[in-house]
């Protein structure tokens, strides 16, 4: 007897998709909008709620005015120098809080999107939660590596694997140089 795929798994899967896409890409035209279910009204809602308590959204450049109070509370909350942040997000992103890298990292402090997942950050776009995402992550990792903030930073652009193995790329190296010149030159302003 040959298999038949049971296709009612895929279907709703497909109709998920496209009630997403329809959500989140308002030009694509809807079939019917007399049928729109609870369920979506009840997911816009939330996401409007969240979005309300996570503050205005900053879309492209922003700087260390804007963001100086979430640095300063992650600063704190995650025992990492305010200096440090402020270097690493200038570095990463140069401020842009849209900014995407080749390798598909993502926002201000450039997380990738398991790392960000792992971190519990929802919207790696969204500044407040990006920040609050790499400080925690470079924390993290300076606690794996005793204080060694140079290594934490290896760690944060090649990965720990490749830190603990002892193959840190060159590119890293230099990630490294950038981020400790600017760190000091920042104390040193300060």
């Amino acid at each position: 007897m040959p298999y038949t795929p049971n296709l009612t798994g895929i279907e709703r899967v497909l109709s998920r998709i496209y009630e997403i896409q329809r959500m989140t890409q308002p030009e694509i035209p809807q079939q019917d909008p007399m049928k729109s279910r609870f369920t979506d009204a009840l997911d816009q809602a939330t996401r409007r709620n969240n979005n309300l308590a996570r503050g205005p959204r900053i879309s492209g450049k922003t700087s260390y005015s804007e963001m100086q109070d979430v640095i300063d509370k992650c600063a704190y909350k995650y025992n990492i120098d305010k200096e440090l942040i402020q270097a690493m997000i200038q570095v990463e992103s140069g401020w842009q809080t849209d900014a995407v890298s080749n390798k598909g990292a993502q926002g201000l402090m450039q997380l990738m999107p398991k790392t960000a997942a792992m971190l519990g950050v929802d919207d790696p776009f969204d500044p407040v939660q990006n920040i609050e995402g790499g400080v925690r992550y470079i924390s993290d990792l300076t606690d794996k590596y005793r204080g060694d903030i140079e290594k934490a930073l290896a760690a944060y652009n090649a990965g720990p694997t490749r830190v603990d193995s002892g193959n840190i790329p060159d590119v890293s190296r230099r990630y490294v140089r950038n981020i400790m010149a600017l760190y000091h030159k920042i104390r040193q302003e300060s």
